[in-house]
């Protein structure tokens, strides 16, 4: 896989597209819907709970809770205050495994309280094991190093084109894998998943979600994403008004591509624009069940 694949130029088809479309959303948060969308929606957590089901899956594992967050872009539009919140949430739902799908910071070298990030993500509680992945916005802004450190100070292992074998408490083991972002990483899928064993469950952690289109040959059961947001904002009957390049096919909730299960998490933050119209942040919580 070259590097970033995603990157691709805008025709003027797709720029007048995307104008429209903006000018759609513009239109519809000033006819009535600012508030809700500015202030309300943002902050209405929806915990999603699902079913992973697959015979690879170990007896042992059967009922196995798995937390996934991602996007949380702290910064201007989403506080410290709200992520420590988030924090306690996350904590309730009793996860045996925490997922982050990348874009902790909205931008990482411009954000004064780094040094608070580290010892929330640490009280975290996973008995079985905390796994992150690079988004864009964690490369950007000069923030590969500052995610780096964040990460392992607060216990979580960041996956870099790598995959790691989670053991429970009887010694079975399922594989979860990481990919660095396809947009300003370096993603490596062959190098992600070598040793990788065919009849044993492999997830895969990736921040953009289209990068399951190449993925079709690779022992993959499930991809986790985000990145879309969900669009953020959506219109009745039409759906999200723009998605990131990364997220144009697949921008939320599940999707079956090929043999791979794939789910796209809407996110907890906002980026570009405060907004959040028929698109809530999402919290999911998935449980492994054998068969």
């Amino acid at each position: 896989m070259k590097k970033n694949y995603i990157n691709k130029k805008i025709n003027r088809r797709n720029f007048i597209k995307n104008c429209i479309t903006y000018s759609l959303g513009s239109l519809l948060l000033t006819a009535g819907g600012y508030s809700y969308a500015r202030f309300i929606e943002p902050k209405n957590l929806s915990i999603n709970n699902h079913e992973l089901h697959s015979f690879k899956i170990p007896q042992s594992f059967d009922g196995t809770r798995i937390v996934l967050f991602s996007d949380t872009h702290l910064g201007h539009y989403y506080s410290i205050n709200e992520f420590t919140k988030l924090i306690n949430i996350i904590n309730e739902q009793a996860p045996d495994i925490i997922l982050f799908t990348g874009d902790l910071i909205d931008a990482p070298n411009k954000y004064k309280d780094i040094n608070k990030i580290a010892p929330l993500l640490k009280q975290l509680r996973a008995p079985l094991g905390k796994y992150s992945i690079y988004g864009n916005h964690d490369h950007g802004g000069y923030g590969s190093e500052i995610i780096r450190d964040i990460m392992r100070e607060s216990d979580f292992k960041l996956l870099i084109n790598e995959h790691e074998k989670l053991f429970n408490k009887r010694n079975d083991y399922i594989f979860i894998s990481g990919l660095d972002d396809a947009m300003l990483g370096n993603p490596d899928i062959d190098k992600t998943l070598l040793g990788v064993e065919l009849q044993t469950f492999t997830i895969l952690l990736a921040h953009q979600p289209d990068i399951i289109k190449e993925l079709g040959n690779y022992p993959i059961d499930v991809q986790l994403s985000g990145h879309s947001h969900g669009g953020q904002v959506q219109l009745p009957f039409y759906g999200p008004i723009f998605t990131p390049i990364g997220a144009t096919t697949y921008y939320e909730g599940f999707y079956k591509v090929g043999p791979i299960e794939l789910y796209v998490n809407r996110g907890i933050g906002t980026t570009r624009v405060p907004f959040r119209f028929l698109s809530p942040p999402e919290l999911t919580i998935f449980t492994l069940k054998t068969g």
